[in-house]
């Protein structure tokens, strides 16, 4: 499954369950060269702040997140996929 974010924006608690289960904070899964990055102040923000951004903003949300029964993965390099494939 690839979880469309921004067809079906994912909770804040769904978000920290991809990230968790993907072994990813949530500064290493947010797209640092989206302006709202910025906007937001994002570079000096605690987990926790930039994971309810991201849960309020879901283009701040790095993507693809895949999720196989084999694992979950932020598919970035692309190659993380066959992983979980």
């Amino acid at each position: 499954m690839v979880v469309k974010y921004l067809d079906t924006p994912p909770t804040r608690d769904e978000l920290s369950k991809l990230l968790d289960d993907a072994g990813l904070t949530p500064s290493r899964a947010v797209r640092r060269r989206e302006p709202l990055y910025a906007e937001l102040g994002l570079a000096d923000a605690d987990e926790q702040a930039i994971l309810t951004a991201m849960a309020a903003n879901p283009i701040l949300i790095e993507r693809p997140i895949v999720v196989t029964p084999k694992g979950t993965v932020l598919a970035r390099p692309a190659e993380a996929v066959r992983a979980v494939l």
